[in-house]
């Protein structure tokens, strides 16, 4: 039952799903019970709820609040550690098929930003997080991307059997425990480490994020207010991001 919920909750986090339910129980209401005016009022704030997430500047607010927790660190700035740890689900590799390609060039990238860490002598190791199926895991897709941006294989560890957050925490605190390791730096999108720091650190690992920001929206009027598809979606991985994190905190 527990999961089903879970399940609900985040199948309504992308913002058009509340906002078709919402329309259906309408239609209920006004076809069942003859509430018209009860009907209205359900199906126009079924379609302002998608309405205001799709404006991006509305997006942004949302999305902020999760990004501005932890702050951007350059990596002079990050502490060492034993590890650096990077977290699947960073977006298309396709940079990675250019040639001459530095992790400098790619300021939104996860693994550009575990790069740059272990470039700067941040941590001797980086452990990338990600299972798959059919003997394709994420891991090992981010393990040759991140070769071409200067990272040897002989620093890398793959951690091969997770296939969402939780997941991640667990099976690389276990990989790190085998090796020695305590203190790591935890490298994942500004909206996705409030939630993957406490599931690290639950799991015991001593943690010190490492969030890689994602773009902004511009400063022209249109750029902010004009509603967009884009905003959209945006808004639906952040209102599912914070789904999320009430469940781990629930659900422990």
């Amino acid at each position: 039952m527990a999961n089903l919920l879970r399940e609900a909750l985040v199948a309504l986090t992308y913002p058009p799903a509340l906002t078709l339910l919402l329309c259906a129980c309408a239609a209920a209401l006004a076809l069942l019970l003859r509430w018209r005016r009860a009907a209205m009022l359900v199906a126009a704030a079924g379609i302002a709820w998608s309405a205001v997430w799709s404006v991006p500047q509305t997006s942004e607010w949302l999305r902020r609040s999760l990004e501005d927790r932890h702050p951007v660190l350059a990596e002079a700035a990050a502490p060492q550690a034993d590890a650096i740890v990077v977290l699947g689900g960073g977006g298309h590799l396709g940079w990675a098929r250019r040639p001459g390609v530095s992790a400098d060039e790619l300021p939104y990238s996860r693994l550009a930003a575990g790069a740059r860490l272990w470039l700067a002598r941040r941590a001797p190791v980086v452990i990338l997080s990600g299972g798959g199926d059919n003997g394709h895991s994420e891991a090992r897709t981010m393990a040759r991307a991140i070769t071409t941006l200067g990272v040897p294989p002989r620093a890398l560890l793959l951690e091969q059997r997770s296939t969402d957050t939780r997941g991640n925490a667990l099976y690389t605190t276990a990989l790190a425990r085998r090796h020695g390791m305590r203190r790591v730096l935890l490298v994942t999108s500004a909206i996705h480490m409030p939630r993957a720091q406490l599931l690290f650190r639950r799991a015991g690992l001593e943690i010190v994020p490492i969030p890689v920001p994602e773009p902004r929206v511009g400063s022209g009027w249109v750029q902010r207010w004009i509603p967009r598809p884009r905003a959209l979606r945006r808004s639906g991985s952040a209102l599912k991001e914070y789904v999320a994190l009430l469940q781990t905190r629930l659900w422990a």
